[in-house]
């Protein structure tokens, strides 16, 4: 099963009057990148939160949105009414001390350090908010994963067409490397009796033979024809097997050692018809590259 790093889930919920909305949103990375967006009475949450992304994604670079929005009369911040009349003792003995009459704005004074204060402390807050929002995003990771699921089963059916594409031109190749020994022996032994025909000289068979030798050796392709069937035996079982892993990467890693195998088949063949059928298995191999960038 693979899954795509695209997706989106969200989730909501009013608990006890506060409102929670949760949205999640992923795109392609090379690793998990987390950016978090919210408001600031839970940034101190954040490093929890990602914690909880990262059980539950594996690659992508995943954006957390979260609002909290208390309507209840709870919000109300409480006054400090110890900071306050602080504040009013020193302005009234400033007024005393002065000749100027001096007047106390309350509206300004509730906007001073310490005098307005949350009416839960922040560890109450934070518990209450954490339960909440815990299952919102448990829920909006459903929603992600689950749309990943589907985009993944999308490509899975573009990469094994791809992966039929690279199977069936290599099927030419292994007809058609046998003959690249026995046409170039003909060719051979075609220019040399030529050459050697008005002198009435007979060729050294163990020469000729030698020479074949030598050309079937820097032309053999017989390794990279069985490593790379390999690669797509391994390839497609990570494809349509069902345990969930990460696929990614060894995808990644499959798809370079493919064309690894089919450049060094391209540059010791020198087959015209082999060649026209590396270039269509190296144009499907680099449109899996492309798919694989989105596997998460």
């Amino acid at each position: 099963m693979i899954r795509s790093m695209t997706g989106f889930g969200d989730a909501s919920a009013r608990v006890d009057g506060v409102e929670y909305a949760v949205e999640i949103k992923s795109v392609n990375n090379k690793y998990f990148k987390a950016i978090m967006r919210l408001p600031e009475s839970i940034q101190a949450l954040e490093a929890e939160f990602e914690v909880l992304l990262r059980r539950r994604l594996d690659r992508g670079s995943v954006t957390l949105s979260i609002s909290v929005s208390d309507t209840t009369e709870g919000a109300a911040l409480a006054i400090n009414t110890e900071a306050l009349d602080r504040y009013v003792e020193q302005l009234r003995a400033t007024k005393a001390a002065s000749s100027d009459a001096v007047s106390i704005d309350l509206a300004a004074l509730v906007n001073l350090p310490g005098v307005l204060r949350p009416p839960i402390d922040d560890e109450d807050r934070h518990a209450r908010d954490r339960a909440a929002l815990a299952p919102l995003l448990d829920r909006a990771c459903d929603q992600l994963i689950e749309m990943r699921t589907r985009e993944g089963a999308d490509l899975a059916k573009d990469l094994m067409a791809q992966h039929a594409t690279i199977a069936e031109n290599l099927e030419v190749v292994v007809k058609e490397a046998p003959t690249i020994v026995a046409e170039y022996e003909k060719r051979l032994r075609s220019r040399i009796e030529a050459l050697l025909a008005d002198a009435e000289i007979t060729a050294d068979p163990a020469e000729l033979i030698r020479e074949i030798a030598v050309y079937a050796e820097k032309t053999d392709i017989a390794e990279e024809i069985t490593r790379l069937r390999g690669h797509l035996k391994q390839f497609e079982a990570r494809i349509t097997g069902n345990d969930g892993s990460p696929l990614g990467r060894t995808l990644e890693f499959l798809t370079q050692e493919m064309l690894r195998e089919a450049n060094t088949m391209a540059s010791k063949s020198p087959s015209a018809e082999i060649a026209q059928r590396i270039v269509e298995i190296k144009g499907a191999i680099d449109r899996i590259k492309e798919q694989v960038l989105n596997i998460a």
